[in-house]
């Protein structure tokens, strides 16, 4: 289809949403009584993970290595072979948002049963539209939190491969086999150090009140 000129290349977007932006949507979401999905963390999470929304509301639990701060995506999105492509994810602290910390929040709050956001990803688009709707926040999808959250890996200083470990792109598949990296290896480049299980609820029994959402 392709070669025949039916199916053309889509456009690729490079809107990405100011941290001003990103700060008045937490906020907004954070701030909102009647926000029952914890957007705010999902927005942070999705930033950290450059997670798409399906791979942020599907895992259950089981696939989280809580010692390795790992969790497993399975079957992952990717155009070309998408069963049994199965990820191992890094959970990082490199983007200005701690994937590991939001994750140790999701335990507390769902006693590490069922799903660890369990909601529906379309139900997470809606919201995050409707938001930007009501703050005037034009042309920004969820989507383009993956992007944001790619980009601020390079600004981190990882590598295209490293980054490729996160965000699951195969374009570097080639320059993968040959690097012999462990996604463990990316905790190593984290400046500050991630919390633990017990420190977080440490912290809430010091100051007990809601994680905001």
């Amino acid at each position: 289809m392709k070669h025949l000129g039916l199916v053309g290349k889509s456009n690729e977007r490079d809107r990405r949403p100011t941290q001003d932006e990103l700060d008045e949507l937490i906020e907004y979401f954070e701030t909102n009584s009647r926000q029952v999905i914890p957007m705010g963390r999902i927005v942070r999470y999705a930033v950290a993970t450059t997670m798409r929304q399906e791979e942020i509301c599907r895992p259950d639990w089981p696939l989280v290595d809580m010692k390795k701060r790992i969790l497993t995506i399975i079957d992952r999105k990717d155009p070309r072979k998408k069963d049994g492509n199965n990820q191992k994810v890094p959970l990082l602290n490199l983007t200005g948002y701690d994937a590991w910390e939001i994750m140790l929040q999701q335990r507390i709050i769902t006693r590490g049963q069922g799903r660890v956001f369990p909601y529906n990803h379309r139900s997470v688009s809606k919201a995050f539209a409707r938001a930007c709707e009501e703050l005037k926040i034009e042309d920004l999808h969820f989507h383009d939190l993956r992007h944001e959250g790619t980009s601020r890996l390079f600004e981190a200083g990882l590598t295209i491969e490293k980054v490729a470990l996160v965000t699951g792109h195969k374009d570097w598949r080639t320059l993968r086999r040959y690097t012999k990296l462990n996604p463990e290896e990316l905790h190593k480049l984290q400046i500050a150090p991630q919390p633990s299980l017990e420190e977080v609820v440490e912290a809430l029994t010091k100051n007990p009140r809601p994680i905001a959402g």
